[in-house]
């Protein structure tokens, strides 16, 4: 092949799979990695070991599941008040018939009564997604409901939507899949649900020898047969439901020597207070929680009115230490104090949440008896508290990214060391919810400052796991908070960390937008850095738009502005973009020189995921020049620092370009493999990429 040379030239541009290859002797074999696989979804919280007066509504949702299944899968709506069963009797159900769903059991709390707002169906969409190995949500909700429907259009699972909303919220959640059902539980009725074929099924209280059954379980016999009468009396008062008979019953579990009538006689004595919901025995629930609450210890009193004040739907111990300024200790030991009396739901790993109506209860005392300073402190404190590990996990994954301030004031205690990225991976999936609600509960309350620094201190994991939808609702209320402080440095931030996450969304115009008026602001602030970074941003969105003149322009002069401040990481990073330009005019030598420096930058700046980027591009412009060895080189040695970097997105793209360069070389089989794996992954990411990789599996010739 010596003196011979394939080009393009003109305005020629080559997109998608392009075959290069003069004679090809012996076998050519690229392997990837296999994707690991995920657990079958089993979400469900426990089934409870006995559910006394429930026999007719199993009866009742056995019949149904019986029947031949209607096209689109099956809605069984469980309706009644609060503290009834719903969620009780669903999960019993369900983990009865847990065989007829081999491919998963779903479970989302809607949050229809919580403090914050329900949930957002996108949110919930999302976290189903990802269960099902899909971890980047397209940013779009009816694209993301796309996805939930196709991916589960074959599958046999069940979901349990709790305590639910409106039908609204319910409705983007159903699947449609013929051969699922969905659980819904709701206090609404919700008919709006009857559009959608869903069945309804009333859950009322217990009657009283059913709720005797509960409450011997939790006395034990021998007590109730030595004071029918009290037990009686309890039973009477807990009006039916069960949540009033299980926390009646823990009270007096508790308490071994006292005489069941000192429990009938505090239940006698309380009040209504929580007959202002307007549902049928909450009077009475009050009344038990009232009596639990009074027995608690002061120190487990005072936590739990604390506790009833926060934004946030669970607890751990660092966060009920930062809201009641106890050590980890005297924090653990309170929140299992809690638990012991059925004030709180432990929900594994070191996690708590309220019941709703204990969550009322706790904070109607909150409001009532701690002093509103206090009040303040305490969730003031638990929103540092997430800064605090927000901007751990910033440090931990991008050490550059953090020069804007943090203001406490108090020192954060029991902040998460996240000694590794993948701590940090698995303390956002964790946290994700508290962190959202901390957000949207600060910007309610004026706390702006804590708004756009909590979004600047999340954007590193923002860039690596791509959280549209929750990326985009932080920098949308960051950028509104610091406008209403009037911190323009602030603002400058907001408004490029946001053109960021939305340019990763696919919104495009709306990201060069961002851009501009991040341009705008910081040249007005005299900010070198902020200008720099904003023309970066400016130059991708004019190369996603096809824009290369102007797109070389903007990274040009951001690579002058960074050389002036001897940013050298930022240098590096505005070669990889040139090198990025140069590949898509298809000027292969030009790529190579600005991704080599690149490369140098960046391993200068000890910052190996960003020079796995390098690589990958440079390997892209090796590929395309028909230099095969050293492109195979790069793409193998940025591939592994992908996976160990847990960057699905990048680890696809470099499978996609070794199937490319598989397929130059004529080993079409290893290219199918290869690709075949980049769509999958692709898939679990964004429509965009998936399309592309459609177009290359079919461009291959017949097995």
């Amino acid at each position: 092949m010596e003196g011979h040379r394939n080009s393009v030239t003109g305005q020629a541009r080559i997109e998608g799979v392009a075959l290069q290859a003069g004679d090809i002797r012996g076998g050519v074999h690229i392997h990837s990695h296999a994707p690991a696989l995920l657990p079958v979804p089993r979400q469900l919280p426990p089934a409870p070991a006995h559910l006394p007066g429930r026999d007719a509504e199993l009866s009742a949702l056995d019949r149904e599941w019986d029947e031949p299944p209607p096209p689109g899968g099956r809605c069984l709506v469980l309706t009644g008040p609060a503290g009834v069963g719903k969620s009780a009797l669903a999960c019993r159900w369900l983990h009865a018939r847990a065989e007829d769903f081999p491919d998963g059991l779903f479970y989302a709390d809607l949050r229809g009564h919580a403090p914050g707002g329900p949930a957002d169906p996108a949110e919930v969409l999302g976290a189903f997604l990802r269960a099902l190995g899909l971890p980047a949500v397209p940013a779009a909700f009816d694209e993301a409901g796309a996805l939930w429907r196709s991916a589960t259009a074959r599958k046999r699972f069940a979901v349990l939507l709790d305590s639910a909303a409106t039908a609204a919220q319910v409705r983007p959640l159903l699947s449609g899949a013929d051969r699922s059902v969905t659980v819904v539980t709701s206090r609404a009725r919700l008919t709006g649900l009857g559009i959608d074929r869903a069945r309804f099924f009333a859950v009322d209280l217990v009657g009283p020898a059913a709720a005797a059954a509960i409450l011997a379980r939790l006395v034990g016999a021998d007590r109730i047969a030595a004071e029918p009468l009290a037990a009686d009396q309890v039973v009477t008062r807990c009006a039916g439901l069960p949540l009033a008979i299980c926390v009646a019953g823990a009270r007096m579990a508790a308490r071994p020597q006292q005489p069941l009538a000192a429990t009938a006689e505090a239940l006698r004595r309380e009040g209504d207070r929580l007959a202002a919901l307007r549902l049928d025995g909450e009077a009475s629930v009050r009344g038990v929680l009232d009596a639990s609450y009074r027995a608690l210890a002061p120190e487990s009193g005072r936590l739990y009115r604390l506790l009833g004040l926060l934004p946030v739907p669970e607890f751990t111990p660092a966060v009920a230490g930062a809201a009641a300024g106890l050590s980890p200790t005297e924090a653990d030991d309170g929140l299992d104090a809690l638990a012991g009396v059925h004030l709180l739901e432990e929900r594994g790993a070191g996690r708590y949440r309220f019941h709703d109506l204990v969550r009322l209860h706790a904070g109607g005392l909150g409001r009532a008896e701690e002093a509103p300073e206090q009040g303040e402190a305490a969730v003031r404190r638990v929103a540092e508290h997430y800064l605090a590990a927000a901007t751990a996990a910033e440090a931990r994954l991008m050490p550059s990214h953090r020069f804007l301030p943090r203001d406490y004031l108090e020192p954060p205690v029991d902040v998460p060391e996240l000694a590794s990225e993948s701590a940090v991976v698995d303390w956002f999936e964790r946290e994700r919810d508290q962190l959202a609600a901390v957000l949207r509960h600060s910007m309610r309350t004026h706390r702006y400052g804590l708004v756009w620094q909590l979004a600047d201190a999340l954007q590193p994991v923002f860039i690596r796991l791509r959280p549209h939808a929750f990326q985009l609702e932080a920098h949308r209320l960051g950028l509104d908070a610091a406008r209403r402080c009037g911190d323009r440095i602030a603002e400058q931030w907001m408004l490029t960390s946001g053109g960021q996450g939305l340019r990763s969304a696919g919104l495009v115009r709306e990201s060069a937008d961002w851009y501009a008026a991040a341009l705008e602001v910081s040249r007005a602030n005299g900010d070198v850095r902020a200008e720099a970074q904003a023309c970066t941003g400016l130059g991708h969105a004019h190369r996603m738009l096809g824009e290369l003149d102007s797109a070389r322009s903007r990274f040009e002069e951001a690579l002058r502005l960074r050389e002036s401040l001897g940013y050298r990481r930022g240098v590096g990073l505005v070669r990889v973009a040139l090198g990025e330009v140069a590949v898509d005019a298809a000027d292969e030598a030009e790529a190579v020189r600005q991704l080599s420096l690149a490369v140098e930058d960046l391993t200068a700046v000890d910052d190996p995921y960003q020079v796995c980027r390098a690589l990958a591009v440079r390997a892209r412009a090796h590929l395309l020049a028909g230099r095969y060895a050293p492109a195979r080189a790069d793409l193998e040695s940025a591939r592994a620092g992908f996976v160990a970097a847990g960057s699905t997105h990048w680890q696809a793209r470099a499978d996609e370009w070794l199937g490319e360069l598989a397929l130059a070389q004529g080993d079409f089989a290893t290219a199918r493999e290869l690709f075949t794996a980049a769509h999958e992954a692709y898939r679990r990411l964004a429509a965009p990429d998936t399309a592309r990789l459609a177009r290359c599996l079919a461009a291959l010739p017949p097995q």
